[in-house]
């Protein structure tokens, strides 16, 4: 069941499921004050979840330090760790943290702002066809946009590799010159079809393209693994001028992404000051920005007059006030932590740690920052079940890779 909540004629309706949820209780996680004390949340339980009364214990190692300011990583089918650096080149990690040499190849990006290469995920038939995507921020003759190429990674029987059949598959319109809000990442479904998410490039007024099915900006995208639209996105037919490549409109900065178990996609987007939201995006919907959004701006004033519920508009399931900043998300399935079993965990830039969130019914149940003492880029479930946090330091500009296992 999808949860969604709206206001309806002064009514909040939902999914029949305003009641609380029947974990065990505990203290919310203890945070700054909120941004925007006056604003109410639409439904009981959209902020502020309780910690878990019991945690597990969670024991943490640092496999490789060091490393150039990477932005995403993928494990590999045997256990290497594909990682992007945002230079833009590619390098590989093995388990014991040796790196490779830089594989080189992609198309030019534009390192610039929070620009650079982004993303990086595997094909589903990446065992059969050695395929990869990558996201970047793309130069362009008057200023640059989220890109997404395909290639072939070819492995070396020494340990190194190499790129074939580089591709430019989508390019996000229209372009702008600007360094903030590229997005991106990219979620592969199991029929092949890719999810691709961008930002709203961040500046008032082009900000307000979020709102447009002309303009590509602040969308997710669903497309083939050749960039074509998939047959049945749901601005296809009927919108004149809409941008068939569109699953759904009014999002701030996506930077993390993925599917549950259902193979529905999930993602928790940047907000401005008080608005992070964690949002299961539905074909067609309007996720709100920067019309409809929690939070304030960073000077402290309304978004848009401060309107935080419309009928025209969906709710996020959750949200964050203040933020956590995040980037990387990953649907926890392994061994290593059965009490995560269909968690999400999220990286938290701000926040420093990886956010535990415990799930019931599509609403969140409970809520765990897991301290990492560095800002969380990206994270990631290893074929061991143990889970990877990529870290990053803004004052060093070098990345590090944590390990973290159950206690004992």
């Amino acid at each position: 069941m999808t949860f969604t909540a709206r206001l309806l004629c002064g009514t909040i309706l939902s999914a029949g499921l305003m009641a609380g949820p029947a974990f065990a209780q505990a203290e919310p996680v203890q945070t700054g004050p909120a941004n925007a004390p006056d604003q109410v949340p639409a439904f009981e339980g959209q902020r502020r979840a309780s910690q878990p009364e019991s945690p597990v214990e969670v024991t943490q190692e640092v496999i490789a330090e060091g490393l150039p300011h990477l932005w995403a990583m993928e494990f590999l089918p045997d256990g290497r760790m594909l990682v992007t650096a945002k230079s833009g080149v590619l390098h590989i990690i093995t388990p014991e943290g040796e790196v490779s040499e830089a594989i080189a190849g992609l198309p030019e990006v534009d390192a610039v702002g929070q620009g650079g290469l982004l993303d990086v995920a595997l094909a589903p038939d990446f065992a059969e066809t050695g395929r990869i995507y990558v996201s970047y921020s793309e130069p362009r003759e008057s200023g640059n946009g989220t890109s997404v190429a395909s290639a072939r990674l070819v492995l070396a029987d020494g340990g190194g590799a190499s790129l074939e059949d580089v591709e430019v598959i989508f390019r996000q319109e229209p372009t702008y010159d600007g360094r903030l809000h590229f997005g991106s990442r990219i979620v592969p479904t199991e029929d092949g079809n890719l999810y691709v998410t961008v930002g709203e490039r961040s500046d008032d007024p082009i900000r307000d393209q979020a709102q447009e099915l002309q303009s590509g900006l602040g969308k997710i995208f669903r497309i083939t693994p050749d960039g074509e639209p998939v047959d049945g996105n749901p601005f296809i037919e009927g919108n004149d001028g809409a941008l068939p490549e569109i699953w759904s409109l009014g999002h701030r900065n996506v930077q993390s992404a993925t599917l549950d178990d259902d193979g529905r996609l999930w993602i928790v987007e940047h907000g401005a000051r008080g608005g992070d939201e964690l949002n299961q995006p539905e074909a067609g919907l309007n996720y709100g920005w920067p019309e409809v959004a929690y939070g304030v701006t960073y000077g402290g004033a309304p978004i848009e007059g401060g309107i935080t519920q419309s009928a025209e508009t969906e709710q996020p399931v959750y949200y964050w006030d203040p933020v956590i900043a995040p980037s990387g998300m990953a649907n926890y399935q392994g061994n290593e932590f059965p009490e995560w079993d269909d968690t999400f965990l999220v990286g938290g830039l701000v926040a420093q740690a990886v956010v535990v969130l415990h799930m019931e019914g599509d609403r969140v149940a409970q809520e765990r920052h897991i301290d990492i003492g560095a800002r969380v880029r990206d994270v990631r479930v290893g074929p061991d079940g143990a889970v990877y946090a990529l870290t990053e330091s803004r004052n060093t500009g070098q990345s590090s890779i944590v390990k973290l296992t159950k206690a004992g």
